[in-house]
């Protein structure tokens, strides 16, 4: 399985690779980003696609990793919480099966309880 996951990864560098340098004049050039807003207007220095395909890779890869750890910790809390219930019931069996059987309690085999 790790050869596995280690194959597939050179695949996808190399994929990354050979389209950065197919695409080396596209992806150099220069694009600027700018807001208009009533109040304020903003513009960026000249940035290459390198550059923005490199940031948006990632801030992409931040927002998965914040909504894994996330997940993780909740997972976490409700793990526990399954197991502390799961300890009662535990508890709660083994006082069950510690208890006398009388056999006013214990109907017989038509249903009729014993004197």
């Amino acid at each position: 399985m790790k050869h596995l996951r280690a194959l597939i990864i050179i695949l996808v560098l190399l994929l990354v690779v050979i389209v950065a340098v197919q695409n080396h004049p596209a992806l150099s050039t220069q694009v600027q980003f700018k807001l208009d807003l009533k109040f304020w207007s903003g513009q960026t220095a000249p940035l290459s696609l390198y550059f923005v395909a490199v940031i948006s890779f990632l801030i992409g890869i931040l927002i998965a990793g914040l909504y894994g750890a996330v997940e993780r910790f909740r997972l976490r809390r409700e793990i526990k919480t399954l197991v502390r219930q799961g300890k009662q019931k535990d508890e709660e069996l083994n006082t069950l099966r510690n208890l006398p059987v009388t056999s006013e309690a214990v109907p017989n085999q038509e249903g009729v309880e014993l004197p």
